[in-house]
């Protein structure tokens, strides 16, 4: 349990620094301003990741993803396979949302700190 906790704290320290590196890289300086315009940017792309494998998990993408691979299948092999045949999608995107959630959200949250330091 301490080594889970451990590397998520790691990997958060990473990303914090990978944010204050493009940070001044992108706008030439390290202002709050410049690490909430960049942390919105790693927030947004870990929640919006972590809730596309969600639905992919939860099974909405399945009939579209086997029909695709159905149809592709008739047009390359000439033998014929059934419906039930085809894998899931989401049978086969195994990673899990959780970690990306959990990153998107504590990076969300220190972004927002930053926000109300400098509003307030």
């Amino acid at each position: 349990m301490k080594y889970q906790l451990k590397k998520k704290l790691i990997f958060l320290t990473l990303t914090q620094i990978v944010i204050f590196i493009i940070s001044f890289i992108y706008h030439r300086k390290i202002s709050l301003l410049s690490y909430i315009d960049i942390s919105f940017f790693f927030t947004a792309a870990f929640l919006l990741s972590a809730l596309l494998l969600y639905t992919i998990h939860s099974g909405f993408y399945d009939a579209i993803s086997r029909s695709f691979n159905l149809f592709f299948s008739f047009s390359r092999d000439k033998e014929k396979k059934k419906f039930d045949e085809i894998p899931r999608l989401s049978e086969m995107v195994t990673i899990n949302e959780k970690p990306l959630l959990f990153h998107g959200m504590m990076n969300g949250l220190l972004m927002l700190i930053a926000l109300l330091v400098y509003y307030v």
